[in-house]
């Protein structure tokens, strides 16, 4: 057996174990990240109410900050209470009234995948994924002698996906 071969051999053995193993693992990702696209929507959330007291005498920017609230901005102020689009705020007593909209814990714990960060355990996840994800795209030029028809064809397909992720990026 020639080295060509050989090497040729290996990288489908491990692009199809590997493939089976993530595949699990795709499949959470891919759902996750499709919920993800109507993460701005009220698409699967569940709406809360929260009655909750804090710092009184609160700014409108400091408010946000406490009730978690980024985009909250006060709509009118009657007396001692400011009233916003999620609910009311008093700033004489501290009391805040408001209701928030959440995913179900399953879908936020599935998000949470694409948001991890470097001090987060699913960061290393993330790594193992993405360079597997890289070994699919460089070993699957292993599948196919360059010679061949379907090689060629793959080539053209591999260009097409290249060129609309490109033109989608900057549209």
């Amino acid at each position: 057996m020639t080295k060509k071969t050989k090497s040729s051999n290996l990288m489908r053995i491990i692009h199809r174990y590997l493939g089976f193993f993530l595949a699990g693992i795709m499949a959470v990702y891919a759902l996750s990240g499709i919920i993800l696209i109507f993460r701005d929507t009220d698409f699967l959330k569940q709406e809360k109410n929260i009655v909750k007291t804090i710092a009184p005498n609160l700014n409108e920017e400091d408010l946000g900050k406490e009730l978690h609230l980024k985009k909250l901005k006060a709509e009118r102020v009657e007396g001692d209470v400011v009233f916003f689009k999620e609910g009311t705020y008093n700033k004489k007593t501290g009391a805040a009234n408001y209701k928030t909209t959440s995913q179900p814990f399953i879908i936020e714990k599935m998000n949470h995948l694409h948001k991890a960060k470097t001090g987060d355990p699913l960061f290393f996840l993330n790594i193992f994924f993405g360079v597997s994800l890289f070994f699919f795209v460089i070993s699957t030029f292993w599948m196919f002698t360059p010679k061949t028809t379907i090689f060629k064809k793959g080539m053209y397909f591999t260009a097409a996906g290249i060129v609309l992720t490109l033109i989608m990026l900057f549209l």
